[in-house]
């Protein structure tokens, strides 16, 4: 299905591109997440009832809409470009007559996404290489410290995934789990990479537990 039909389904206009004003800036550009990619993540990775979504960058909302109205979770988009978040707002409000009855919150902040402050229930992150690696590193530190002081499962979902991303979320105790490839893909980063937080101590005590059982001796009876 073309992504213009998508899109009227949930009520949203989501298609197009848009580049910074600033030619230095460390925030690419708005482009939407393939519906064909989605399709491919959504039939292979749910979200539960427990489940908080964090889309930073979530540029007019696609993913966001897309979320929400397949699973039902509470879903918050961080957006830093005043004329797209407006053009989210206005989203929201058509999909919103779409969707009167899905009661999960749907959220949106204009702001940058290294200052947006991580709620302690919030465990689902998705990203489509937003900015640079340097604000990556920072969203994902922000996203670690949040985990230490408030201890819980979490997951990140990557599109479109950069080596640099990859680099910091191994330092900040995140272990890949899965790989999904986009079907018909050409470019070698049209996949999603799904990281799970694994802090140092549960991999070793994961690791001793594993060494124990291989060299358990059965006893004979």
């Amino acid at each position: 299905m073309a992504e213009r039909q998508h899109d009227r389904l949930l009520g949203i206009d989501t298609v197009g591109l848009r580049e910074w004003r600033a030619k230095d800036t460390s925030y690419n550009r708005y482009e939407a997440t393939p519906y064909r990619a989605l399709e491919k993540l959504f039939r292979r990775y749910k979200f539960n009832s427990n489940d908080e979504v964090v889309d930073f960058g979530c540029g007019r909302g696609r993913v966001a809409f897309a979320i929400h109205h397949r699973f039902h979770v509470p879903i918050t988009g961080i957006e830093a470009n005043d004329k797209t978040f407006d053009e989210l707002l206005r989203n929201k409000s058509r999909y919103r007559e779409k969707a009167r009855h899905i009661s999960a919150p749907l959220r949106f902040e204009f702001g940058l996404a290294e200052h947006y402050n991580i709620r302690p229930t919030e465990n689902k992150f998705y990203l489509f290489n937003p900015f640079s690696g340097k604000i990556f590193k920072q969203v994902v530190e922000n996203i670690h410290n949040s985990l230490r002081k408030h201890p819980r499962p979490a997951e990140v979902i990557l599109y479109y995934p950069l080596e640099e991303y990859k680099t910091h979320l191994r330092k900040n105790s995140f272990v890949l789990i899965n790989k999904l490839r986009v079907p018909d893909a050409v470019d070698k980063y049209d996949k999603f990479l799904i990281y799970r937080y694994k802090p140092r101590r549960d991999r070793v005590q994961e690791k001793l537990r594993t060494n124990t059982k291989a060299h358990t001796i059965r006893q004979p009876i």
